[in-house]
């Protein structure tokens, strides 16, 4: 039992939590790039947080089921149908056998995820089923899925205990003009920029350029200062890592990152503002904050008390 993938999207692929203890390997960890969107529909489809879903970027898919399943979708509104009939975003959904989902254009974000109740029947790779486009892993043959696609379902089921409270409402946004701001904590190879650039980097606007992908957020704007350069020994990636190469224009490292890098960090994105990074268009304008770590670790620590309040409701 499963789905076959009538319409594919522009890019879609299979994502989960990430590939994890291979970076020395030289593979990068893959994985949600909207981690909070992705867990959410986990969760509303009765499903571990780090099961392996669909992540769709700019347009959803279409596909056709060929028995009951449960889904949920989150993250950018794609206007999903079910049999042609408008269905919500935020909740679980029951679909039948032959039932047919569409989707349209994201609204409101870049990227959405699909998850099913029961979970996608891939094989793991390297311990996940997360798609790494660049090695050939993961996912469906470690690509990017195509019409005529076959996604069988691991353990279908065709309803959900507590059907009706698998609904999640999302907070509005708080009022406040734009630039997004992201949250960073500032690293040790912070000493490398001169005050002046420090200060243009925490107190300047950059725009979200084009040229940006699952590997790496590009920003231009003003030129952050360095002090004799920016190149390094090459080291560690983490996840937001901000580099700033001889440009000065900053570049956020994101899931499908390289393992080790050669250009000076001047800190790290919290790891809970990757979800709004991820979900930004090109020409979305962003500014950047400095934050404690402790603060860091606090905003975290908020978000998983939210998963676990949906949890308790949903009786898990």
């Amino acid at each position: 039992m499963g789905m076959k993938i009538l319409q594919a999207g522009p890019l879609t692929t299979v994502q989960d939590q990430g590939r994890f203890g291979y970076m020395a390997l030289g593979f990068s960890p893959s994985g949600a790039m909207d981690d909070f969107s992705f867990s959410l529909a986990n969760i509303l489809a009765g499903n571990d947080e780090g099961e392996a879903a669909l992540e769709m970027t700019m347009a959803g898919i279409s596909a056709v089921f060929d028995g009951p399943a449960v889904i949920a979708l989150t993250g950018a509104d794609i206007s999903p149908m079910i049999d042609g009939k408008p269905a919500a975003m935020n909740r679980a959904l029951a679909v039948g056998a032959g039932s047919v989902f569409s989707s349209s254009f994201a609204r409101g974000g870049c990227r959405s995820y699909l998850a099913v109740a029961g979970g996608l029947d891939l094989p793991l790779s390297l311990g996940s089923r997360s798609t790494n486009l660049k090695a050939g892993i993961g996912g469906l043959e470690g690509r990017k899925l195509q019409n005529g696609d076959y996604l069988p379902f691991r353990a279908p089921c065709s309803v959900l205990p507590a059907m009706e409270r698998r609904v999640y409402e999302p907070r509005p946004p708080a009022a406040g003009p734009e630039p997004l701001v992201l949250h960073v904590v500032p690293g040790i190879q912070e000493d490398r920029f001169s005050l002046r650039g420090i200060k243009t980097f925490y107190t300047s606007v950059y725009t979200l350029s084009p040229d940006s992908d699952r590997m790496g957020i590009r920003f231009a704007g003003p030129p952050v200062e360095s002090i004799r350069g920016t190149d390094i020994v090459s080291d560690g990636i983490a996840a937001g890592a901000i580099q700033i190469p001889n440009s000065g224009q900053p570049l956020v490292l994101m899931r499908d990152r390289q393992t080790v890098g050669g250009y000076a960090k001047i800190g790290t994105v919290a790891g809970t503002d990757l979800r709004f990074l991820a979900q930004l268009l090109p020409g979305a304008p962003v500014g950047f904050k400095k934050i404690s770590l402790r603060r860091a670790e606090g905003m975290y620590l908020k978000r998983l008390a939210e998963f676990g309040d949906l949890k308790k409701r949903l009786g898990e």
